[in-house]
């Protein structure tokens, strides 16, 4: 029996090495890597990306016995009930295990938290050394990140506009034929396929009044580069639309749309 489960362990490693990031479409991947893992108490398999399809990760975290923990880093103040996040969004909030998210995008400050139960986080306090060996989060950051979360809650039109101003820019880019993936998120990726091609776009769009980030190795894979259009509540279509014109010719420029 001993052999047995470091044979399941040695392959459920090796599976979470190899698909360690993996598109939302490949659940089939995930439960392949699941399925030895269930032998392998306390491992815990993660996922990222944009919109997960995370009722079906919940259908198999009860089938396989496993945690969930959903990073809401572009969900919070975007999607959900006054912009409560992904978990919210899909009504899932009781079936996530953790649930982390930062200050720094739609509460505009610096700092970050983790939700889960009385258990998990007092576990989190005394052996997670990024927390144990940090500083407590600044009385100004979190002051601010607390009144960002007034705003999202008492001006919910914000929401209901970055949203308006996001089906915009996706139809956009779509008619220029840039690469924007399955998107539905206020944060638009523009895939470029090219590391050197993705620097020299990210610099000519600042010098065209644009400013966008580009995402990299380690980040993503050599051939999966891209860099990252990301929308606010206070933008209008008139700055989008000008922001896509600019792209759209520095993409084609390059070679990198028709």
């Amino acid at each position: 029996m001993k052999e047995l489960n470091n044979t399941t362990r040695d392959i459920a490693r090796e599976l979470a090495r190899k698909y360690s990031t993996m598109t939302h479409d490949e659940l089939d991947i995930l439960e392949s890597v699941l399925v030895p893992m269930k032998f392998a108490k306390g491992e815990i398999i993660l996922k990222e990306g944009d919109l997960a399809n995370l009722p079906a990760i919940v259908e198999l975290k009860h089938k396989y016995n496993c945690s969930v923990m959903v990073d809401e880093a572009h969900g919070l103040g975007v999607f959900g009930r006054q912009g409560r996040g992904v978990c919210d969004h899909f009504g899932l909030t009781d079936e996530v295990d953790l649930i982390m998210g930062t200050f720094s995008k739609s509460l505009a400050s610096i700092g970050g938290f983790i939700a889960s139960d009385k258990d998990t986080i007092n576990y989190l306090r005394h052996t997670c050394r990024t927390y144990i060996f940090s500083a407590s989060n600044t009385p100004a950051a979190t002051a601010a990140a607390l009144e960002a979360l007034h705003i999202i809650e008492q001006e919910p039109e914000r929401i209901e506009h970055l949203w308006k101003v996001t089906r915009y820019a996706l139809r956009r880019f779509k008619e220029e034929g840039f690469e924007i993936g399955d998107t539905e998120s206020p944060i638009i990726p523009l895939y470029v396929r090219d590391i050197d091609k993705t620097f020299l776009v990210t610099k000519l769009a600042y010098e065209a009044g644009v400013f966008i980030n580009p995402v990299i190795p380690p980040a993503c894979a050599p051939q999966d580069t891209l860099v990252r259009f990301a929308l606010m509540a206070t933008h209008t279509e008139e700055q989008v639309e000008r922001g896509v014109q600019a792209l759209a010719k520095i993409f084609r420029a390059q070679g990198i749309i028709r």
